[in-house]
C-alpha cells in the first residue's frame, strides 16, 4: 500500500481515501474501541484546558465535540485528534482577560478563515519548515507559562483581584498570596499529580488522569473536603451542544482582535501539523497538509459558532489513537461522538471535580509537553541555543507571535551568515 507521499498536496480529505479503499466492520470495531479510549482521554483534559484558560469547562467539551468531529471527517491526516490544546491556554486566556468571551469567540472565528486561507492559497508546507529549535523553544516556553498559571488552583490560594497575565507579575502576586493556601486543595492536587505518574509507571494502558479525577472528585465528596469545584465555580454543566450562533461581529471588534487571530493562526497551524507529522512517524504514512490546515480552519469557524475555544490537532490524543489500533479518521469522528454522550449522560456529576485535581492534570500535560531532552541537546550548539533561547525567553517575557518571529529572523541571519561566509572567496 503506498504511503500517500504522491498525494501529501492534494485536496482530499483523507476519509474519502479511506472509504474509496474499502471500509468494513473489523475496521469499525477497531475505530471504536481507540475512539472510546482517546475520549476518556480527552474528557479531563478539555475541561481543564477551558477552565485554565479562564472560561468555564463545557467550552472546552463544545471544541472537543465540534472540531474534533470536522477534523477528522475533513482532514489531511488518517490519525489526528483534533480538539483544545494546552498550547493555546495562554492565549485563550489573555484574549479573554483583554475581550471578554464574545471577543474569544470573535478571535477563534476570524483564526479559523484564516487558516483555510493558508490551506487554500498551498502555504501549509512552507509552515513545515520553521526551525526545530524554534518549535522546542515556544512548546517550553508554553509549558512554563501553563504551569504557572496552575498554581493558583493547584495551591487554592485566594487572590485580592485578579491573576495577571504576564509571567513575572503572575509569580510576584502569587507569591504574596502564599499565606492563603488550602492544606485540602494542594493536597489533593500534588496527590492527583504522583498518582497519574504512578499509574503510568505501574499500569501504562490505563486512563490515568480519568482515574485520578474520579478518584479525587470522590474523595472531596466523602470526606467533604473544602475544595472549590467545578460546580462551586461555574455551577453545572449543559447537558448537550446549544445552537450555533455568530459572535457579534464588527468593524471595530474585528480590528480589535485581528493581531490575536493571527497568533491563534499560527500556533494553529504549527501545531496541528506537527502533531499530523508526529503520526506520520509512528505510522509511516503522509498527511495531505494543505487539506489538513483547511479542515483545521474549518473546525475552528464551527466551534466558535457552538461556543467553543480555539481547536487543533493534539499530539498526546493522536498518539493515543495510534496505539489503540485506529485504522482510519473514523476514530476521531467517533471520539467526538463519546464525549458528546457523556456529556448528554453524565454532566451533572462533573460538578464534583476539584480544581486543584484539574490543575494537577495539566501539570503533567506540561510536563509531558516540554521537550526537555531536545532543549538541553539544542543547548550544545551555539546558533541552535542562541535561537532556542531567544524564542523561550521572549514567549516567557512577551508573548507566543514575538518569540516565533524573533526566532525565526535569528535562524534566518544565522542561515545568510553561512551561507555568504561559504560564498566568499577570501583565504
Amino acid at each position: 500500500m503506498p504511503d500517500g507521499s504522491a498525494t501529501a498536496h492534494t485536496y482530499r480529505p483523507k476519509l474519502a481515501t479511506v472509504l474509496a479503499e474499502g471500509y468494513n466492520l473489523g475496521h469499525l470495531r477497531r475505530d471504536m474501541l481507540a475512539a472510546l479510549t482517546v475520549a476518556i482521554v480527552a474528557l479531563p483534559l478539555s475541561m481543564a484546558i477551558a477552565v485554565a484558560s479562564g472560561v468555564s469547562p463545557e467550552r472546552g467539551l463544545y471544541a472537543a465535540v465540534i472540531g474534533g468531529f470536522l477534523v477528522s471527517a475533513l482532514g489531511g491526516s488518517r490519525y489526528q485528534i483534533g480538539g483544545p490544546a494546552g498550547a493555546f491556554i495562554v492565549l485563550v486566556a489573555a484574549t479573554v482577560t483583554k475581550f471578554g468571551l464574545e471577543g474569544l469567540l470573535l478571535t477563534v472565528f476570524l483564526s479559523g478563515f484564516m487558516l483555510a486561507l493558508i490551506g487554500l492559497l498551498r502555504l501549509g508546507a512552507l509552515i513545515r519548515y520553521i526551525p526545530h529549535a524554534v518549535t522546542v523553544g515556544f512548546t517550553c516556553g508554553i509549558a512554563v507559562t501553563i504551569f504557572a498559571s496552575q498554581l493558583r488552583d493547584l495551591g487554592g490560594l485566594k487572590l485580592p483581584s485578579a491573576e495577571p497575565g504576564p509571567l513575572l507579575p503572575k509569580l510576584a502576586a502569587l507569591g504574596q498570596a502564599l499565606p492563603t493556601i488550602s492544606p485540602a486543595a494542594l493536597a489533593v492536587g500534588i496527590g492527583s499529580v504522583a498518582l497519574i505518574f504512578l499509574l503510568r509507571l505501574i499500569a501504562p494502558n490505563w486512563p490515568g488522569m480519568l482515574i485520578v479525577v474520579t478518584l479525587a472528585s470522590v474523595a472531596a465528596w466523602l470526606f467533604g473536603l473544602p475544595v472549590e469545584t467545578i460546580g462551586s465555580r461555574f455551577g453545572q454543566l449543559p447537558d448537550g451542544l446549544p445552537g450555533p450562533r455568530l459572535p457579534s461581529i464588527s468593524y471595530a471588534s474585528v480590528l480589535a482582535v485581528l493581531p490575536a487571530a493571527l497568533s491563534f493562526t499560527l500556533l494553529g497551524a504549527v501545531e496541528s501539523l506537527l502533531s499530523a507529522k508526529v503520526a506520520d512517524g509512528m505510522t509511516g504514512r503522509k498527511h495531505r497538509y494543505n487539506m489538513e490546515v483547511v479542515a483545521q480552519g474549518v473546525a475552528n469557524i464551527a466551534s466558535a459558532l457552538f461556543g467553543g475555544i480555539s481547536v487543533t490537532g493534539t499530539i498526546a490524543r493522536t498518539a493515543t489513537n495510534i496505539r489503540a489500533g485506529a485504522v482510519s479518521p473514523v476514530s476521531g469522528m467517533m471520539h467526538a461522538l463519546f464525549v458528546l454522550v457523556f456529556m448528554v449522560v453524565a454532566a451533572p456529576l462533573a460538578s464534583f471535580i476539584p480544581l486543584s485535581a484539574l490543575a494537577g492534570v495539566l501539570v503533567v500535560v506540561c510536563w509531558n509537553m516540554a521537550e526537555k531532552e531536545e532543549f538541553l541537546d539544542l543547548l550544545h550548539d551555539w546558533r541552535g541555543a542562541g535561537v532556542l533561547l531567544a524564542t523561550f525567553g521572549l514567549t516567557l517575557i512577551e508573548d507566543l507571535t514575538v518569540g516565533i518571529i524573533a526566532g525565526c529572523a535569528l535562524a534566518a541571519a544565522f542561515a545568510i551568515f553561512d551561507r555568504a561566509r561559504r560564498q566568499d572567496p577570501s583565504p
